[in-house]
């Protein structure tokens, strides 16, 4: 630590101190944040961008919020956001959450029960093809005694219940929906210029180049410490970390290992996180093009599993990211109760080659594979927006290569690469994830019922003993053996390799001495954003 210079690195929990001694903070001011990528859309049910969750985080509130000890079971620690109380069932088979009075939409109509009860058949409309949809599989109906009142039931008694419910379904306005029909919303003005009940409304959004959002100052929670928060959208990573550098934005929310010492040279805070929910992979199309029958690459589970052991994850990740990451494991991050980091398909080349030889690969004279008339090649489609996924591509590439796997980088535009990937039009991709942190979320990224429009399993795998496992896994209330079903689970799932997970992010944000951010969460950086401040002295 270089007290003189001001130049110096903080990890989460000291953050709060930090913020808290500061003598400068006021309200009022703007906080511009850098962004390398655009949103997709600002519509909660639909957005897929991680900008575009950030964004809409912003402006919409869910019932209530997820603590910092993320914890998923039951209602323990949970902040109440619109629903200012909520009262259990005392078999646990609804909730009652009451709606908290002051709570208005951003054109002055009241929040009410009747907005719960709309968003709820929202999201569970077909027409919409939301992938929040899966977390109100075990929602029955909502019910609304009076117009404060929302009854939530539930189809059974499971130990997230609560919070898929709370957390990561935000209210949605129904007298501005209602006369929408759900499939038409994507495309709808609303998605574009939303009105929400969040600290912050809705500004105006120039494509490809800033988001605005102002503060209400007449928000039931209060109104935000900033006027105003900008995104500033840049056209690759080197200009969106240029801005922070230079000055013009105050916030960059992946400072990558190389920018660390330019960063700390400018004076810019590096905040990193010990951990987080964040997770890179290759998944696998196991459809062919048609859809219609199995890739006649991907189809063969033997294959697939030669492909993982053909790669050294724990070089790439060195490579890559020096200490800001972890191997992974599979779709649990360390951070989560039911992470088991004894599991994986272990790196050996040798080992993998002798596995393709025998499912009849041949070698031909220019090293690649061949079976029949069939060549082991595929396009590995990566955003060009993400240089470390781009990178990543390319020492993939190269290790596939020394197998005998002719590899080509389809590098593509984010939003054409999210679309590519909900339309399943790939062979592989290079995907970074940011996992829910209740651990039945793993069922909505890879159970078969999730192999259909607008469901998260984009890989088409489908296995009965993976969705068996993953759920009693989901309904079982004792902690111990619940984990230790989520594991059989997990180990099903990486021994079918379906996907082969490369690296989970130990996340570094940098932040100007200009603001002082405050309860940066490993799930989300963005949560207190309303309560970040702006120094007075400039």
């Amino acid at each position: 630590m270089m007290l003189e210079r001001r130049i110096y690195s903080i990890t989460l929990p000291m953050i709060l101190l930090l913020s808290a001694c500061s003598s400068d903070r006021r309200v009022g001011g703007t906080i511009v944040v850098s962004s390398a990528a655009d949103a997709d859309i600002l519509f909660p049910p639909l957005t897929i961008t991680l900008i575009g969750k950030q964004v809409s985080d912003q402006i919409f509130d869910n019932l209530a919020d997820i603590g910092t000890a993320l914890n998923t079971v039951g209602d323990a620690g949970f902040t109440p956001r619109l629903a200012d109380r909520w009262r259990w069932a005392p078999d646990s088979s609804y909730v009652a959450f009451h709606i908290n009075p002051n709570a208005k939409w951003h054109d002055g109509a009241p929040v009410g029960g009747n907005d719960v009860r709309f968003t709820v058949r929202l999201l569970k409309d077909t027409t919409l093809a939301s992938p929040a949809a899966a977390n109100l599989d075990n929602v029955d109906s909502v019910t609304v005694p009076d117009s404060l009142t929302a009854v939530v039931w539930f189809h059974q008694r499971t130990p997230d219940s609560f919070y898929k419910v709370a957390t990561p379904v935000v209210i949605l306005p129904e007298h501005l929906l209602s006369k929408t029909p759900p499939a038409a919303l994507h495309e709808s003005a609303f998605a574009r210029a939303p009105v929400g009940s969040g600290r912050f409304r809705f500004g105006e959004w120039q494509r490809g180049a800033r988001i605005v959002l102002q503060g209400d100052t007449v928000n039931y929670r209060g109104r935000p410490k900033a006027d105003r928060v900008i995104w500033l959208v840049a056209s690759d990573y080197t200009a969106a970390s240029l801005r922070l550098l230079n000055g013009t934005a105050d916030f960059l929310d992946v400072v990558r290992p190389e920018l660390i010492p330019q960063a700390k040279a400018k004076g810019v805070t590096v905040i990193v996180s010990p951990g987080s929910l964040d997770y890179g992979y290759v998944a696998f199309n196991l459809r062919n093009a048609a859809g219609t029958g199995p890739n006649p690459v991907f189809g063969d589970r033997e294959l697939r599993r030669a492909l993982v052991m053909a790669v050294d994850r724990s070089a790439i990740v060195r490579s890559v990211f020096d200490t800001l990451a972890f191997v992974s494991h599979g779709p649990a991050t360390r951070i989560m109760a039911t992470s088991d980091t004894t599991l994986g398909i272990p790196y050996d080349p040798l080992a993998a080659a002798r596995t393709l030889d025998s499912l009849g690969w041949k070698r031909g004279a220019d090293g690649f594979r061949v079976r029949g008339k069939t060549p082991l090649a595929f396009a590995l489609m990566v955003p060009t927006s993400s240089a470390i996924r781009m990178k990543i591509a390319v020492l993939l590439q190269e290790q596939w290569r020394r197998v005998g796997a002719n590899v080509r980088v389809d590098a593509i535009e984010l939003n054409t690469f999210g679309g590519r990937m909900e339309d399943r039009k790939f062979d592989a991709l290079l995907n970074a994830w940011h996992i829910e942190p209740t651990p039945s979320s793993v069922r909505e990224e890879w159970a078969s019922s999730e192999v259909k429009k607008g469901g998260y399993n984009e890989t088409s795998y489908q296995s009965p003993a993976f969705d068996a496992v993953i759920d009693s896994a989901v309904r079982e209330m004792n902690p111990s053996r619940s984990v230790s079903l989520y594991r059989r689970a997990y180990r099903i799932l990486i021994d079918d390799a379906p996907a082969m997970w490369i690296y989970e992010a130990r996340n570094a944000q940098g932040a100007s001495k200009r603001i002082q951010p405050v309860g940066i969460r490993p799930d989300a950086w963005w949560v207190g954003l309303a309560d970040w401040s702006v120094s007075a002295r400039r």
